[in-house]
């Protein structure tokens, strides 16, 4: 661990180290409450008021300057009102009531106390708690409470069959060819075929054998005579698409037949190695995928910005890292903007809340499923967007999951599966 990395450490610990002693401290104070008085505290804050009345009681206690107690705020907002009649919710603000502390035994801000109907203290929890948890811990607690269920969507099998021939799909992203950007890598077994220049560096990025001399399997089309040439020895014209401002890559195997577009189109006309240089120069912060910013999306982690190849990806920067995390990612249908902070390990808040995953999966031969790659996942605002982006895409598979879900795969990986993570291990034609 570096020495900033450490200093933070260091610096949270005091921090937690502060409150603590804060709340022990306010205790002793003037006003301080007693298990069987309350001097100071409004009667309706009291456990007896608040608990035994027929309904099992979540009592959350903390302050408006505990930065674990801001995000529990709107989880407990939404508790509040879907479980309405179900379900007592109450935040206590200890910074107002200090004596708090001693009538419910709080140590640490925040706490969560769980109370059954009759009054029966069943658990408690100290630290940030996401609403997914906290639901859970009530059933794995016998309470039953059905909080409102995501729409279950899914499609198993392509709406219709895929019958583009097969040379014309590109092995990595499974889109359409365009033949005067064609690449193709030569392998034992025939070549593999790719739509772009980078799409093979994608590729290039994920495999897992040696890579000396791995140039020379590549050819490229020129742009200007419609023929496969070597990629290390051509030109390349590189520019910058202006609707996307995502970059353009076109090979030419003559120097002046790449000035002659660069007059037309723009750009600029770079070799093989610099067109290497630019096209791996930014990776996914979990599978270390190059990636172009333009699609990827973007991720904070304590300060430090990264990407995410896909959203699923970027929520596993989370799990890589072991750091909370901010995602900015956009609806695949729409382009609206999503946000997820999480905190340890579990999403802290998500705007909107209405955000919802798609998890693509593809059959096995053996009949397992498995993840269809990064460029089969996504998020969308709220459900119909993803069932709207479904019905466009008739060659998809998989299925609805909550953002909460997909961030929870992702922390469940061991750190050999998250090594392992996106890798192909070898370049094979399908």
């Amino acid at each position: 661990m570096n020495k900033v990395g450490k200093i933070g450490i260091v610096v949270v610990l005091i921090a937690a180290v502060v409150v603590v002693i804060a709340v022990k401290t306010n205790k002793s104070g003037p006003g301080t409450a007693t298990p069987g008085g309350g001097q100071g505290i409004p009667a309706q804050y009291m456990p007896d008021q608040l608990t035994g009345k027929g309904l099992p009681a979540l009592i959350d206690l903390g302050a408006g300057t505990c930065i674990p107690c801001k995000l529990m705020a709107p989880i407990l907002e939404d508790l509040k009102k879907e479980m309405e009649g179900r379900l007592v919710v109450q935040f206590l603000d200890m910074s107002e009531y200090p004596a708090l502390a001693d009538v419910y035994r709080i140590s640490i801000m925040p706490t969560q106390v769980f109370y059954d109907a009759s009054g029966k203290e069943l658990f408690r929890h100290e630290g940030f708690f996401s609403k997914e948890d906290i639901l859970s811990k009530w059933k794995e607690l016998g309470v039953g409470l059905s909080a409102p269920q995501l729409p279950v969507f899914e499609r198993l099998a392509p709406a219709k069959a895929d019958g583009r021939p097969k040379d014309g799909i590109c092995y990595m992203c499974d889109g359409d060819i365009n033949p005067r950007t064609l690449v193709t890598v030569q392998t034992d077994k025939g070549p593999v075929r790719l739509c772009s220049p980078h799409c093979y560096f994608i590729m290039y990025s994920c495999l897992t054998e040696d890579k000396a001399g791995f140039e020379k399997k590549v050819s490229v089309t020129d742009w200007a005579a419609d023929k496969l040439i070597p990629a290390a020895s051509a030109i390349y014209l590189y520019a910058l698409d202006g609707r996307t401002g995502r970059p353009t890559v076109k090979a030419f195997g003559e120097a002046e037949k790449a000035k002659s577009e660069q007059e037309t189109s723009g750009g600029n006309i770079i070799d093989w190695t610099m067109l290497q240089e630019k096209e791996l120069a930014t990776r996914c912060g979990f599978c270390d995928r190059t990636v172009y910013p333009e699609d990827a999306a973007g991720v904070r982690a304590a300060g430090v910005y990264t990407w995410g190849c896909c959203s699923h990806c970027a929520l596993g920067v989370a799990a890589r890292t072991g750091l909370d995390i901010e995602v900015h990612e956009h609806d695949r249908l729409t382009a609206e903007e999503i946000v997820v902070k999480t905190l340890n390990g579990s999403v802290a808040s998500l705007e909107p809340a209405t955000a919802v995953a798609w998890f693509g999966q593809r059959k096995k031969p053996d009949g397992t499923w498995a993840s269809a790659g990064c460029f089969h996942q996504g998020f969308f605002v709220n459900a119909e967007n993803l069932k709207k982006w479904v019905e466009q895409n008739p060659y998809e598979t998989g299925r609805l999951i909550s953002i909460s879900q997909a961030l929870d795969n992702k922390m469940k990986l061991s750190a050999e599966q998250i090594k392992k993570a996106c890798k192909i291990g070898q370049c094979a034609p399908k």
